[in-house]
Order: structure tokens, then sequence, then C-alpha cells
């Protein structure tokens, strides 16, 4: 290694992107670092989507090495490239879902269902295919949320497979398509269990980067199948700043600490109410418990969001926040959750893919 790459790489050392939690060379996203008589070739790979800083992280990249070039030309490759990583137990990943990922909630009304679709989309607007599982089966939202009229029903194919159904740019699937919003799901836990394994399995997923989970609240069945029979790269906890749903996210960690799949992280929804006429903040429902969490559990707040009418009147619409206005300051912070979602889950060890079965005809 000559002394400018010597040099280059001990700047990068020092470069942290903001989403990243760790810098570039830790990270493994320094890819090639070569000196010739045309310049110094410096390929970055990134495991996570993040479109939206691109530009700037390049910017950023191109003024951290530049003192060091001693007049080379820089010749910069700045890609992104998702890859299935560990998964509880180490099973191998779907074929067609490089990386599911849960999104769960110790109790009911906390905007578990609201924050799983706006992470959904804020990857899909950050470059990534996505695809949104609604495994609430006792009560599916997802279809009111993504805007698709009742009475939607997926394609089925070869008598048991379903096509998802696409919404807003994701591939969707839900029990809410295979019934009617009026009719309620009187099942007992392992029937339930069972519709989420078949409809994981026998969904016509394609080429996901990424599959969001809305699992039903609490630490039950469903759960337990998820960890059991799914390969599931990470999971996200959403809690409110309130002392009883604190207390209950903490058993959703807890839970999926015992089950071996990884947190990788707290999203903090209603945590502060600012007043449309006047400004004036107000923590309604208390202060500060994500982050007493995050410290005693060293996982961090993905992202605090306001106790907000419009992502409330955005979700039951059809048309959720990070469509309905991509530039407000909650779809910003929706894409900040989801990028450093993704990027905490790219500095996990690699993981392996299931193989195709093999048919002999």
């Amino acid at each position: 290694m000559t002394s400018i790459e010597q040099a280059v790489r001990q700047s990068l050392s020092e470069l942290i992107p903001e989403d990243l939690y760790a810098d570039l060379v830790s990270a493994g996203c320094v890819t090639e670092l070569t000196e010739s008589p045309g310049g110094l070739h410096l390929g970055i790979t990134l495991g996570y989507p993040c479109a939206s800083q691109i530009d700037a992280l390049r910017e950023r990249i191109e003024r951290q090495v530049a003192p060091h070039l001693n007049g080379l030309a820089l010749n910069l490759d700045l890609s992104v490239a998702v890859k299935p990583h560990r998964t509880q137990n180490d099973m191998p990943a779907m074929e067609q879902v490089a990386n599911i990922i849960a999104v769960a909630s110790g109790k009911g009304g906390v905007g578990k269902s609201t924050t799983a679709v706006n992470l959904a989309l804020a990857l899909s607007a950050e470059g990534a295919r996505v695809g949104l599982l609604d495994a609430d089966i006792f009560g599916p939202s997802q279809p009111l949320m993504l805007g698709l009229p009742d009475g939607t029903r997926p394609e089925v194919l070869e008598g048991d497979r379903f096509v998802p159904v696409p919404a807003h740019g994701l591939q969707t699937m839900s029990m809410g398509f295979l019934m009617t919003r009026q009719t309620p799901v009187v099942w007992r836990g392992p029937k339930a269990s069972g519709a989420l394994t078949q409809m994981m399995i026998q969904t016509l997923w394609r080429d996901l980067d990424y599959l969001i989970v809305d699992l039903p609240p609490g630490t039950s069945d469903i759960q337990l199948t998820l960890a059991q029979k799914i390969p599931v790269a990470g999971a996200v906890v959403v809690t409110t700043p309130q002392d009883i749903a604190l207390l209950d996210a903490i058993k959703g960690v807890e839970m999926f600490a015992k089950v071996d799949i990884r947190v990788l992280g707290i999203v903090e929804n209603m945590a502060v109410h600012v007043c449309s006429n006047c400004g004036h903040e107000e923590h309604v429902f208390g202060q500060g418990g994500a982050q007493r969490m995050s410290e005693q559990y060293q996982t961090p707040v993905l992202g605090s969001l306001p106790l907000s009418l419009r992502i409330r009147e955005q979700a039951d619409g059809g048309t959720p926040t990070v469509v309905a206005e991509p530039d407000s300051a909650e779809a910003r912070l929706y894409r900040q959750a989801a990028r450093r979602m993704a990027a905490r889950l790219s500095l996990t060890r690699p993981g392996r893919r299931s193989f195709p079965k093999v048919v002999q005809h």
C-alpha cells in the first residue's frame, strides 16, 4: 500500500456517515483503494439504502480525502448494495427476501402499524425494494392505510400462491385481503400462527431487499411462530413515552433477546405535541422514557415522532405521511429512522440465502 493509499484509508477511518453509527473503514464499506497513473481509484459500497444522502456523502468523502491526494485525480465509485444479514440461529434467508424486519410493540395504541407502513415507504423512497406483510391477523389495518378498497384480493397462482398486492411501490400482503373489514377473525392461537406462516411462505415476493412485518401487539403465539419458523434479520420496537407503554415495550425487547433476534432500535411515537395555533410544545405522555430504555438495552432511538393530527389523518386516508407529504418534517423523520434502521442492520455479519428446491420431473 502506497503512502497516499495509507493516508486516504486513515482519513476515511475518521469519516462517520450521519446514519451509519460507524466509520467507513470499520464498517467494511471501502471496497477498492488503488493508486495508478490515472489517479486514485476509491470504491465505497454502502450496505443500506440512502438515496437522499448520496450526493452529500459524496461531497464529504471528496473533501475528506482531498488533502491526501498529492495532486492525483480522485476516481470515486460510491454505490449501495443491500445483502442478507444474520438471522436468529443462523437460519438461511428466504430465496426472494434478503432481510425480514419485524416491527413490534408491547401494547396496542402506540402507532405501531403507522410506523411500520411509513418505515416501509421510507426504505422504498431511499431506493430499496420493499415488501410489507400485515401480520396482525386479528386486526389488519394496512389495507386501509395503503388506500386499498375493501374487497381487494391478491391474484392466486398454482392454486395456493399469492401474488403481492402493489401499493405505493410496495409489495404487500395482509389477512385484510382475505376477508372483509367487518368480518372478525375468531381463531385460536395455533390457527392464527399458521395463517402467518402461510402468508409469508406462499406469497410470491419478488427480489426484496427488505420485508417489513407489522406484528400484532404483545408477546404471544404469532411472535413465537415468527421466531421459530421465519428468518428474521432484526426487529424494531415501537413505544410512546408513557410509563405503561415503556414497561410493555421492555417485554418486547426481552422477548426478542430470548429468541436470538437483534433489536435494531426503538421508535418513539407521540413524543411531543406541538400546538398548531401557537407552536407551544407539550410532552403529553411524558418525556425521556425511550432514551432511558435505549441506554438500558444499548439500543438506539431511531426516531422520535410527534403527536400529530396529520400523521393520523394521512394514514386513515390511505396515503401515509412519507407519500402524502414527502418533504414534511414528519416524513424526513421517518426516512431518517428507516436509514438508521437499515444502516444498523448493515453492520451485522452477513447471512446466507436458502436455495430453491430442485424438483426432478
